[in-house]
């Protein structure tokens, strides 16, 4: 899922949330995420936290935040929600 924030955040344009049915799956994504944009648009992120016993990972590319969530903890933190008043982007896999 996309949300777009440009009209009522300051701190980011866009939240990517995605899911992961298990710690290595999460892991994956993340490291996946991470080198498709390195090697697309040499771009890194400025930050990432998390790990996956934590069960979220954030990756901080500035303008665009990914949150990749255990499926549990998605639901629980449910971002959707607390950023109800954002858009929802229409996004399909390129690949």
């Amino acid at each position: 899922m996309v949300l777009d924030l440009r009209e009522i955040s300051t701190f980011t344009d866009f939240f990517v949330i995605c899911s992961a049915a298990s710690e290595p799956q999460l892991k994956a994504i993340a490291g996946e995420i991470e080198l498709e944009l390195k090697k697309a648009h040499q771009v890194r992120p400025v930050a990432v936290d998390g790990f996956p016993a934590s069960q979220w990972i954030v990756l901080d590319y500035m303008q665009v935040i990914v949150h990749v969530f255990h499926a549990e903890k998605r639901a629980f933190y449910s971002l959707e929600d607390l950023w109800g008043d954002a858009s929802r982007l229409d996004w399909e896999n390129a690949a």
